[in-house]
């Protein structure tokens, strides 16, 4: 049985929860970079809640009035919001990329983007000018005492975390080599039987082509890349994200093809080239995280589209994984505009659960979630590990397509659902759940308190004030008000990934 419960003033919410024109108000750029202490605060900020939520997003939508093509084109800007002692401190700062510094000192676009900026001058300036910007602006993380900003497609930046002073590109003591890839969305698994049980930071590299390459990492406690394994798998693979449990690393080949020539002509942007393909199957990649077992192994399945993965576990000769499944890519077009995106004309993001049977080959799959959701989250020692709870951005309504508005927890045990709404003027983002107790080691009990005990934070953009709010709210039960809502002074432009630590960063 599923229950879905509409809180924040859910009777007075038209039929259509949200106006698109507030919606686009969030995509403004903040151009000024803020350092405070958050003194608007509704309810109270826990005592126990000590620690830094970092986020990382496009902050920038447009250089000097030229507008980019797509946000993920966008200028990476870290917000930081750090809790210490019943206060919270924010902080926002741009990643200084050379690109970035550059297009600023000019006043002007000098750079391609992937999803379809262009260089001004048409497709003659653009024509066989491969040199992508690295805009660092999908993911944050502090792992090993660096806190460094993730971009897909090329090395990170490393970043101070008191200040967000950009202090240069990080390449692991040389692992790395310049402009290679590694991934915005690392995983850690928090017991790790190849480090007698200590935590690790998994995460992974692709370099696509006729065959693709996907070289696999993992950092120990001091940041240090301690293995490293390459496969490679056939065809062309657009993967944004993976999963792991404590065998395996699990990655969804997306069914798309990628027509180079018109951006080597200058005609369209890299990622404006990669078409869906319907009648091709998704093709589930499996690769063991002991590099001494070198094969891959390959299932397929049922054709469909996915950016996120909730989580892995293995039960005996299979491996379950929940994902959040599109019924095919939404395109980016060359002569779009995305703040003009009509909602209800595309297929919404659903939760889906994956079974894979190693051993008969087959995939087996059952829709867990209808309504449109996206960027999920859960407790951290849960990671590739049978959990009970998950938390997501969601819409407001049951059905249909629509930006997300509400905040949905999810028990996977009894099927029921919550959902806290901030229809119809506010607009969500990714949440992050954040343990009460410390990180206990799994060999000494994990999750003391219980899994849902804690508190899921996130970013929510309020058009009617034109300004973000941190949000607080009780992971145990989204039917209550926030906890607290902490007013900043101005608006955070929607955002894509971000995490949390227990260190204090003021």
């Amino acid at each position: 049985m599923q229950t879905f419960q509409v809180y924040e003033q859910g009777s007075t919410v038209p039929e259509k929860s949200y106006n698109r024109g507030d919606w686009q108000r969030g995509y403004e750029s903040l151009e000024k970079e803020f350092d405070y202490w958050i003194d608007d605060v509704e309810g109270e900020i826990p005592q126990e809640l000590q620690g830094t939520l970092f986020r990382n997003g496009p902050g920038l939508l447009d250089i000097k009035g030229q507008r980019i093509h797509h946000p993920f084109d966008g200028d990476g800007m870290i917000s930081r919001i750090t809790f210490s002692n019943g206060r919270a401190h924010f902080r926002n700062r741009f990643v200084r990329t050379q690109e970035y510094l550059e297009e600023q000192k000019a006043g002007k676009i000098l750079y391609r983007g992937v999803f379809g900026t262009q260089k001004p001058g048409g497709w003659l300036a653009n024509a066989l000018n491969f040199k992508l910007k690295n805009i660092a602006n999908t993911n944050v993380i502090y792992w090993g005492g660096k806190l460094l900003a993730l971009w897909e497609a090329a090395e990170p930046y490393r970043l101070e975390p008191y200040t967000l002073e950009t202090l240069g590109k990080e390449y692991f003591n040389g692992v790395l080599s310049e402009g290679e890839a590694f991934s915005a969305h690392p995983r850690v698994d928090f017991s790790c039987a190849q480090d007698n049980g200590a935590p690790s930071l998994v995460n992974f590299s692709i370099k696509p082509g006729l065959s693709t390459t996907i070289t696999i990492f993992e950092l120990n406690t001091e940041g240090k890349i301690v293995r490293q394994h390459a496969h490679s798998v056939p065809g062309f693979a657009f993967i944004h994200d993976f999963a792991i449990t404590p065998n395996y690393c699990i990655f969804f080949q997306n069914p798309v093809t990628f027509n180079p020539i018109p951006f080597v002509l200058g005609m369209r942007g890299a990622g404006e080239c990669i078409k869906f393909q319907p009648e091709q199957p998704t093709r589930l990649i499996i690769i063991s995280r002991n590099p001494k077992q070198k094969g891959v192994k390959i299932i397929e399945t049922r054709a469909g589209f996915v950016f996120h993965h909730v989580n892995a576990i293995e039960r005996e000769d299979e491996i379950v994984i929940d994902s959040l499944c599109y019924e095919s890519l939404p395109e980016v077009q060359p002569e779009s505009d995305f703040r003009q995106v009509d909602f209800d004309a595309l297929k919404p993001g659903q939760l889906w659960r994956f079974h894979l049977n190693l051993k008969d080959e087959t995939v087996h799959r059952e829709l867990l979630v209808s309504r449109c959701c996206e960027f999920p989250t859960l407790h951290p020692q849960k990671v590739g590990r049978p959990y009970r709870y998950l938390y997501m951005g969601g819409a407001h309504a049951e059905s249909g397509n629509a930006p997300l508005q509400a905040f949905m927890k999810v028990d996977l045990e009894s099927g029921k659902q919550q959902l806290w709404s901030a229809a119809p003027h506010g607009f969500a983002s990714e949440p992050i759940f954040v343990p009460r107790t410390p990180h206990i080691p799994a060999s000494q009990g994990g999750t003391k308190g219980g899994e849902d005990d804690g508190w899921v934070l996130a970013l929510v953009y309020d058009s009617e004030y034109h300004r973000s709010d941190v949000v607080i709210l009780d992971a145990k039960d989204f039917h209550k008000e926030p906890i607290a809502r902490l007013h900043l002074k101005h608006h955070v432009p929607y955002g894509l990934h971000g995490s949390f630590t227990s260190e204090c960063f003021v």
